[in-house]
């Protein structure tokens, strides 16, 4: 197999998340108290991949400090380049070798990027995916993409530093000319674009209990609550993530709703919850 280098993309402004991302960028929102750019880290790490970078351009600053020297920070000042943009500015960076691209914001369990590799010939570009609709135009022959790629060098050589997306220049060619692979992934992937879909991939990570971090404080009931680090939580909570730091008061009673601080609650209508 080639020299493979991963690129974890962490620089979209994450809109539909809103308001969640006006406090910090997607990459960071935590999910089972982690950070979803530290889950992302992870998984490359797991891989034993070594030469890692994290692009960065929506509240930069944040991504910046927070992965101080673990990973190569490339910042796309103004707007976000895009998934192939990205590749386009680090080339230099990736300087001939292949490419596993992670979204930060893909949330998998078990958290497993193997299929990827395993038996790849260095030719073909691998996509992970997960089954879905005939009639979803996101498909992929019977899969959409399910947040990681992997693409041979010649893909990645001649994309330019402009804005421009990956289905565009990569996959669907890849696809018209017979050289993309699916490796399919069976289990839970959410991609935490949407209010719903965050707290659904917050309660899969507490496995149906409660997932409370060391040093909050609880002194309400929790019912599949995630409870960050230095949160004080003497409300109750059902089906309900507190960021660190959050508060909720006596007499407060959170359902399908995610809380920053002591002022910012969204809520999440049960019918959207997966």
């Amino acid at each position: 197999m080639p020299d493979v280098c991963a690129v974890i993309l962490a620089a979209g402004v994450g809109l539909r998340l809103r308001p969640l991302t006006e406090r910090r960028p997607k990459a960071l929102c935590p999910v089972g108290n982690v950070p979803l750019l530290d889950l992302a880290l992870a998984r490359v790490a797991a891989l034993g991949l070594r030469a890692v970078a994290v692009n960065a351009s929506y509240l930069a600053e944040q991504v910046v400090a927070h992965v101080g020297t673990r990973a190569h920070v490339s910042v796309e000042p103004g707007h976000p380049l895009g998934t192939a943009g990205a590749l386009g500015k680090l080339r230099d960076w990736i300087a001939g070798r292949a490419v596993l691209v992670a979204n930060s914001d893909a949330y998998l369990s078990p958290a497993e990027l193997r299929p990827l590799l395993d038996g790849w010939d260095g030719q073909t570009v691998r996509m992970l995916g997960v089954p879905t609709t005939p009639d979803d135009p996101n498909r992929f022959g019977s899969c959409k993409f399910a947040g990681a790629s992997l693409l041979p060098w010649r893909w990645v050589r001649d994309l330019p530093p402009e804005p421009a997306e990956l289905v565009r220049t990569v996959w669907r060619p890849a696809e018209a000319a017979g050289v993309l692979e699916i490796a399919r992934y069976d289990g839970t992937y959410l991609d935490t674009g949407t209010p719903a879909d965050y707290l659904a991939a917050n309660l899969d990570a507490a496995g149906g209990g409660n997932l409370i971090a060391p040093g909050a404080t609880v002194t309400g009931r929790c019912e599949r609550a995630v409870v960050g680090a230095g949160a004080v939580v003497n409300g109750d909570l059902t089906r309900s993530v507190v960021w660190p730091g959050g508060q909720v008061a006596a007499g407060e009673h959170l359902v399908d709703a995610i809380r920053v601080g002591a002022d910012l609650t969204v809520t999440v209508p049960a019918s959207s919850l997966r």
